[in-house]
């Protein structure tokens, strides 16, 4: 059996510019890096502003098992059965971050024969992006202890200052540190840390940016610290607002790739669900909208993380409208939140699957209250028996969901050939629909009704609890004047709840907010629960152990 790497490697992908042309892109709005990826130009959208705006599908999952649920794979072979029904789909995923690909979980660029190529480049370096927006990050952050060091007009506290640095790997050891050491010469010493590239809040900025002067404007409206007074300081009153651009400019294009079955992919932005807001750019998903019938995106981890937050946050400043959600699941996962081991998973347990699949049915519903229709993917496996497969269609089929058992690990678009049909289907059958997708909040709300909100509606939490720290950070946000602003709840996404132990449906429990940080720049506030933290670290046996380069430049052991 080939590996994903080896089957990305033995793939016949065509030249960028074919890719481009089948899409209608022309050749002057194409940047290519190399011959199977490109970056599309400044004008491109533009230009498509008369063309109607295709279907916006997106796919998200079920709280998952530590392996995960592969929606990115389920994504990718949704697409590949769309184009052999005929259908103009186009993808619009993240990018994958190195954290994770040298961590847990190996490659991230779907799997088996669905997958996105060129493998190796997007899960590694790719066209930079990462590295512009990991510059950017740190740009601001030498500003800061610069303005310290020449005088601190600004009358910065650097007891609060807001702002970290990054970088694009998981390094527990860089969580707080001290700076400065060294004598005068080597800066104000004071304390720091880092955070992973991806859950900073340029990638944010990045990725919910419409434009050069938007992203100039948010990075500028950064809050980076308050001044001696308890007043808030700016990026923009540092000044480094245009160079942070000019590093972030050719970054905030959006990269075309393909699958392997050579359909068109946006690759573009990479924010972690659980700590971040978990959705490729607006410009890239956008730009599918335009380019193709039909746009497939996902967002991080379980509905109710990436969903979430695609629907409160990305669709609420992008003007985006979804008709149809895909929710992956597997029957594994399902027997995970029904409390069988890890290690015990392949064998058959109705008992465990009947209990668990109540996690499903509260996806399910959570998807309905933004009013969209739903249909179910099971991500099979060749250990899910007859019994399994036939307890969870009509499991789905009681509840008035389109369930579809998917193949595309093993098959590729054949595999997904059903799915595409019945998502088709939904489509067709919902816009006749006279529901209108809603938002779970309005912006006129509170902090802590939108908090509460989230927590009783989606988590189905029976309330909430601040500590002093969030209490005082909520109050201050909203009288600074960022009372509007929606929420980013950072939570464990093996839960429904804060507790990463709570599986399937969780009952009698409350949501613990223990901070909350003002990200004015992209325009959220960030809700700090359990003990999410914003730079991962290493297991105890990285999947780096696994990835080797030969003499040749082959790549190997890349999941």
């Amino acid at each position: 059996m080939l590996t994903d790497i080896e089957i990305a490697q033995n793939a016949k992908m065509k030249k960028i510019n074919e890719i481009a042309v089948e899409l209608g892109i022309s050749e002057s709005d194409l940047e290519p890096y190399g011959h199977y990826k490109a970056k599309l130009s400044e004008k491109l959208y533009s230009k498509l502003a008369f063309k109607e705006d295709g279907k916006l599908i997106l796919v998200t999952a079920i709280n998952p098992t530590p392996a995960g649920e592969g929606k990115t794979t389920v994504s990718v072979g949704l697409a590949q059965a769309m184009g052999r029904l005929g259908k103009k789909a186009v993808l619009a995923l993240r990018e994958p971050s190195l954290g994770p690909v040298f961590g847990i979980k190996g490659g991230a660029a779907g799997g088996g024969y669905s997958q996105v190529v060129p493998m190796e480049d997007i899960n590694l370096h790719f066209t930079g992006d990462m590295h512009a927006i990991t510059s950017a990050n740190n740009l601001l952050c030498a500003m800061i202890d610069n303005h310290l060091q020449q005088g601190n007009e600004l009358q910065i506290d650097h007891r609060r200052i807001m702002f970290k640095r990054c970088m694009d790997m998981n390094d527990r050891a860089l969580r707080d540190v001290i700076i400065g050491l060294g004598g005068k010469m080597n800066g104000v010493p004071r304390e720091d840390g880092f955070n992973i590239t991806v859950a900073s809040e340029i990638m944010a900025i990045l990725c919910l940016s419409t434009d050069l002067a938007d992203l100039k404007e948010r990075i500028g409206n950064i809050l980076v610290a308050y001044n001696l007074k308890g007043e808030p300081v700016f990026a923009r009153q540092l000044g480094c607002d245009g160079a942070m651009t000019a590093l972030l400019k050719d970054a905030l294009k959006p990269n075309l790739v393909q699958t392997l079955e050579n359909n068109p992919a946006f690759i573009h932005g990479g924010p972690f669900a659980n700590i971040a807001h978990g959705c490729n750019s607006i410009r890239a998903t956008k730009l599918a909208l335009k380019l193709g019938d039909y746009c497939i995106t996902e967002a991080g981890f379980g509905s109710d993380l990436g969903a979430e937050k695609f629907f409160d946050i990305k669709c609420r400043y992008g003007g985006l409208t979804p008709s149809c959600v895909v929710l992956v699941a597997t029957i594994k996962a399902l027997k995970y939140n029904g409390g069988v081991q890890k290690d015990d998973l392949a064998k058959e347990n109705m008992w465990a699957l009947e209990k668990g699949i109540v996690n499903l049915k509260t996806h399910i519903e959570n998807m309905h209250k933004y009013q969209l229709p739903v249909v179910v993917a099971i991500n099979r496996f060749a250990t899910d028996t007859e019994e399994e497969v036939k307890f969870v269609e009509k499991f789905c089929s009681d509840l008035g969901v389109e369930v579809s058992m998917c193949e595309v690990f093993a098959k590729g678009g054949e595999g997904g050939i059903d799915l595409a049909n019945k998502v088709c289907e939904t489509i067709s059958y919902c816009s006749e629909s006279d529901a209108p997708f809603r938002k779970l909040y309005t912006s006129e709300a509170s902090i802590k009704e939108k908090i509460e909100t989230i927590a009783t509606e989606i988590y189905r939490a029976d309330g909430v609890t601040y500590t002093t720290q969030a209490e005082k950070a909520i109050k201050e946000i909203e009288a600074i004047g960022f009372r509007e602003l929606p929420v980013c709840i950072a939570k464990t996404q093996y839960s429904l709840s804060d507790n990463p132990a709570l599986l399937g449906k969780p009952k009698n429990f409350k949501i613990t907010v223990r901070d909350a940080k003002l990200s004015s720049g992209a325009g959220f506030v960030v809700i700090y629960t359990g003990d999410i933290m914003t730079m991962p670290g290493l297991p105890k046996k990285p999947a780096a152990l696994n990835i080797d380069c030969d003499n040749d430049g082959n790549i190997t052991g890349l999941f």
